[in-house]
């Protein structure tokens, strides 16, 4: 059995190893940390860890650095989530409050993420498929092009180009508009995918292949809406640590590629204490991605749907600071999108 102190030895272990990149030797511990004790009694302690399969010997030198047993140890048991600065915290505030839709907040929150953990971000969509219609919006451009927009009730604008064979008079389109809304306004996007295409939903029309036309592009919006996906930002962070992967990153830049791929990890990743999943290197092996580590949380939107927000990047990182800062941007959006 692992004593007290010998978890404590695995702590600093692990976070003078993520500060250093270098392995961690008992006298390095002895003269950095107050253990109070000598070099020779945190080597058993290392031992104990050793033997524990917490840390491992990287090369043949007295230096130990943390196995993913370890790291899971200390996230689970050891990190202190440190909160989020003053000035961390005014920036969230600061630079997501300035997005004007769900797109913008997004793409937004990701950059925002990967600045504060130097990590790869993600943010996964609302999960659009349980969304429901607000509104549907026909905005003419010219005589014959208008604007198709299709509003979420999680804040998901999306808006398509329509180019109509001849000019659509303006009766038309205010009837259009006016039947449209009175027959999607309130289903979800499979319930109005299936009133799209049902037979004599919005009744017959004037000009009825320009009609068409709108209503079969607003059913492919419909069908986008519905589509789970996510956003990406900070890849050069992933490049920057390359020191941290034993082989070439190029698998696991493809593998982050891959949405699909992460969409399942993170539906499989469970929440802790702290609000915050984690998932650490050989827990990743399925999805191609062993070496690394993936931190998770979840938001909400308006809808009360909820999606995940996270971090990926190699299991040598600042795991206190990178959960705080998940676990803070996740709130800060939630909140964010409630307003909306």
């Amino acid at each position: 059995m692992v004593s007290d102190r010998s978890l404590e030895v695995l702590r600093v272990i692990v976070q003078d190893y993520v500060a250093s990149r270098e392995p961690v030797g008992s006298k390095s511990i002895v003269d950095r940390h107050s253990f109070g004790v000598s070099a020779a009694t945190i080597r058993n302690d290392m031992a104990l860890l050793e033997e524990e399969e917490l840390i491992a010997a990287p090369h043949t030198s007295s230096g130990r650095i943390p196995t993913d047993k370890g790291y899971r140890l200390f996230v689970d048991h050891l990190a202190d989530l440190r909160p989020l600065s003053a000035a961390q915290r005014q920036a969230i505030e600061t630079f997501l409050g300035q997005s004007a839709d769900l797109d913008e907040v997004l793409a937004r929150s990701v950059r925002l993420l990967s600045q504060l953990t130097h990590q790869v971000a993600l943010v996964q969509y609302p999960s659009l498929s349980r969304a429901k219609v607000r509104h549907v919006e026909l905005v003419p451009l010219s005589e014959t092009r208008l604007l198709s927009v299709l509003i979420t009730d999680a804040g998901r604008v999306e808006q398509r180009v329509v180019d109509l064979p001849r000019q659509l008079d303006e009766p038309v389109l205010v009837e259009l508009r006016s039947r449209l809304n009175a027959a999607l306004v309130g289903l979800r996007m499979s319930e109005a995918a299936a009133a799209l295409t049902g037979a004599g939903v919005l009744g017959p029309f004037e000009q009825q292949e320009a009609v068409d036309l709108i209503t079969g592009t607003l059913h492919d919006q419909v069908g986008a809406n519905r589509q789970d996906r996510l956003v990406m930002a900070g890849a050069a962070n992933l490049v920057r640590t390359e020191e941290d992967f034993t082989g070439s990153i190029y698998p696991v830049l493809e593998a982050i590629e891959e949405q699909v791929v992460l969409l399942r990890l993170f539906g499989e990743m469970a929440t802790d204490q702290h609000g915050v999943s984690v998932s650490i290197g050989r827990e990743n092996a399925p999805f191609g991605l062993a070496e690394t580590s993936v931190l998770t949380s979840g938001y909400s939107s308006q809808g009360g749907n909820l999606a995940r927000l996270g971090v990926l990047g190699p299991t040598r990182m600042d795991y206190s600071n990178n959960m705080a800062a998940v676990r803070a941007v996740a709130r800060y959006l939630s909140r964010l999108l409630g307003e909306n």
